[in-house]
């Protein structure tokens, strides 16, 4: 009797840490439609999850992991019945016709059902670019929603020196401030932004000179994260390129716990 009082415990026990684990497993979507390139090899390339060239999103992909998250990747137009499993969203660098022969472009139906889904409890990090590398026209029917608006100015170019060697300290920042995007955090390297005006409940994550470059919107019961550049893909995550003294690394695993995190 006391053998099989232990044994249902110890399974009980067992299904309770199963059942736990797969609470706490999050569901972290990768748009793949509105940032759809391919290489010179036909194959699709930047910053996908299986990316692992200097493009890719293989070392963000690795951190959420870390995270307890699963991976997906969305190649189809979003819209509520494909959001409704995924708790994390993220759209980078839209393409325009620079990238891609025939772009797939933001509208206001896919723009309206990925609010929807934010304001049901979603969190969306919208990761642009410069205006020369992003479609940042059409991006913007969704950035609107919470406040947003990706500006057509290009800030922080990297400059190289005159001996061609690239300088990052040249688009490095260190006056960060008090926010959990960067604990522990005491410089970055951030080039080619397209700064965000903001409006209604969104607000400065990041500011310089009255141009903000991170911002963040609640909304309903969801969040938005927005970047004016892809900023943490794998050529700049780490080290490959970047000095000692950069952090990127520990901001990018801050920005996956601040993710992850609002619930």
């Amino acid at each position: 009797m006391k053998k099989n009082i232990f044994f249902r415990l110890t399974a009980l026990g067992i299904f309770m840490m199963f059942a736990n684990a797969m609470a706490f497993c999050q569901n972290v979507i990768l748009d793949n439609y509105y940032n759809n390139e391919f290489n010179a090899h036909g194959q699709p390339y930047h910053y996908l999850w299986n990316d692992t060239a200097m493009s890719g999103f293989s070392q963000l992909g690795q951190l959420f992991s870390d995270n307890h998250c699963s991976l997906g990747i969305l190649k189809e137009k979003p819209t509520c019945k494909n959001l409704k499993t995924a708790q994390i969203y993220i759209i980078a660098d839209p393409d325009n016709q620079k990238d891609t022969k025939n772009p797939n472009y933001m509208d206001k139906k896919a723009a309206k059902d990925i609010a929807k889904w934010v304001h049901q409890g979603g969190r969306l990090l919208l990761l642009a670019n410069d205006v020369e590398n992003c479609d940042l026209e059409h991006f913007n029917l969704l950035a609107e929603n919470f406040g947003m608006f990706f500006q057509n100015i290009t800030l922080y170019p990297e400059i190289r020196d005159s001996d061609g060697k690239r300088n990052f300290n040249n688009s490095a920042i260190t006056d960060l401030p008090s926010h959990p995007l960067f604990a522990g955090v005491n410089k970055i390297f951030f080039k080619g932004i397209a700064p965000i005006k903001c409006s209604k409940s969104a607000k400065a994550v990041l500011a310089k000179q009255n141009h903000v470059l991170i911002a963040e919107s609640h909304y309903g019961k969801g969040y938005v994260i927005a970047v004016g550049d892809p900023w943490i893909y794998n050529e700049y995550i780490d080290h490959y390129l970047l000095p000692q003294d950069f952090d990127n690394y520990k901001a990018a695993q801050n920005l996956v716990k601040l993710l992850v995190k609002q619930q």
